[in-house]
């Protein structure tokens, strides 16, 4: 999370995150819309918290939205996840050999309830969904600066897979991910490595119903929502769709 763009501000700078001669929303990254990107310092993607391949216990959600520093279970080889929203549900299947440091913070993610009443709060048409800022300011401080190590880019950003937005390094990921609605593997040459893919009829039933309206004006205001959470959300940008909780549906 960071006021970088995630486009989450996929409007992320033009010079670091999109090509340069294309009129296209600007690839997805973590910040605040067209403003200075926050570039993440040498070594910073060695401050992860630490892995261990032994089952975990279930976390103590509390305790784990607010420390992203306690250790985080490596995620199975492939597991589902069900995400139930305001406009219906979605399952994403995810795959650990795609994007193993990626798909590990996702799993976490998941299971100590980071994206329970979580704002879809960048819907451009035909492009990407893009959500992941915490709607507790407290919980957005947390893990603002918990950044992940690179993962190769193994699998297309082809319609309905699922990427960690990024700012203008491929070590700034931390909690924001879009869904992207169409063919987007332009982005695949710009480090955006997928991690999940929507599976059965969700992308067209659901996802590509959440609404639009706003444009990027949502996007642009991501300081905000990181320091004054869903309750600025709520005040200025009231027909945005939520997701109101995620949940693992299996393993393999």
């Amino acid at each position: 999370m960071k006021i970088a763009l995630p486009i989450v501000v996929l409007v992320a700078s033009a010079a670091s995150c999109s090509p340069a001669a294309e009129k296209r929303p600007a690839a997805p990254t973590e910040g605040e819309g067209a403003v200075d990107v926050a570039v993440p310092q040498p070594g910073a993607a060695e401050t992860d918290a630490p892995r261990t391949t032994e089952p975990a216990a279930e976390p103590d959600s509390a305790t784990a939205l607010l420390d992203p520093s306690l250790p985080q279970s490596s995620a199975p080889p492939e597991f589902r996840v069900r995400f139930e929203t305001t406009k219906g549900n979605f399952d994403l299947r995810c795959v650990r050999e795609w994007a193993p440091h990626g798909v590990d913070r996702f799993h976490h993610l998941v299971r100590i309830g980071f994206f329970r009443d979580v704002a879809l709060f960048r819907v451009v048409s035909g492009f990407v969904v893009q959500f992941g800022i915490h709607g507790d300011p407290r919980v957005s401080a947390a893990w603002k600066e918990a950044k992940l190590p690179v993962d190769e880019v193994r699998h297309p950003n082809s319609a309905g897979t699922v990427s960690f937005a990024m700012s203008a390094e491929p070590t700034s990921r931390t909690t924001q991910v879009f869904i992207n609605l169409t063919d987007n593997s332009r982005l695949d040459s710009m480090g955006f490595a997928p991690i999940c893919e929507v599976v059965g009829d969700g992308l067209t039933n659901t996802v590509s119903r959440f609404f639009s309206g706003y444009g990027e004006k949502a996007t642009k205001t991501q300081a905000r929502m990181q320091s004054e959470g869903n309750a600025f959300l709520r005040s200025e940008f009231p027909d945005l769709d939520y997701i109101t909780n995620a949940y693992l549906l299996d393993t393999r």
